[in-house]
């Protein structure tokens, strides 16, 4: 059964956010608003919970999946990030933006890309997301809820119940939602690349 939590998108409830944690926490897979589109979550060491996400996403172990974490020093637990990295990531977090970094040891090895061992991180902007990251107190795995032959994100929480229905445990419904996703950038070479260009955009260099 595929439960429904009405969230006011500005000042989420509480008590709402703090059952969203607890959910995640048990092995729930949750469609969550985000600053760019929605996403599927769910807690990253929870292995059950990562195959439904990927078997919903028609995703192989070759996607990159995102963790989306709090702030810039739960990032830097999972990815190594130099000085210049570290005032990169400060001008454009929190924000529609995912970074794809070099894995540290401390991110569990079947979240790594299986050629490159990195790994996808974002740090969004909003109320709803923020909120369940800190009710939880650890990041999240997630990836933007794009079903297999559609061309872009789910957006409306009517739509995803219809169509995930029995397939997720919670839909977060926060109002309609951007259907843009994030914009991707590699920072494992000399200078940041925007490999996709999504709802984030970069100040011309």
């Amino acid at each position: 059964m595929t439960q429904r939590f009405a969230l006011h998108p500005t000042h989420p409830q509480a008590r709402l956010l703090r059952q969203t944690a607890q959910m995640l926490a048990k092995g729930a897979l949750v469609a969550m608003p985000s600053d760019a589109c929605y996403v599927l979550a769910c807690h990253l060491d929870d292995k059950p919970a990562v195959d439904r996400l990927r078997a919903i996403r028609g995703l192989d172990d070759k996607h990159l999946l995102t963790l989306m974490c709090a702030d810039l020093s739960q990032l830097a637990t999972y990815a190594q990030v130099d000085n210049a990295q570290y005032r990169f990531l400060k001008q454009y977090t929190p924000g529609p933006f995912t970074f794809v970094l070099n894995a540290t040891r401390e991110t569990p090895r079947r979240l790594w890309h299986p050629s490159r061992k990195t790994i996808g991180m974002r740090v969004p902007q909003g109320p709803v997301p923020h909120g369940v990251l800190a009710e939880l107190g650890e990041p999240i795995l997630c990836a933007s809820l794009i079903l297999p032959g559609d061309e872009d994100p789910l957006h409306e929480a009517d739509d995803i119940e219809r169509r995930l229905a029995g397939r997720i445990d919670l839909v977060l419904d926060a109002g309609g939602q951007g259907y843009e996703p994030t914009t991707v950038v590699d920072m494992t070479g000399d200078e940041p690349l925007v490999v996709r260009q999504g709802r984030g955009q970069m100040a011309s260099r």
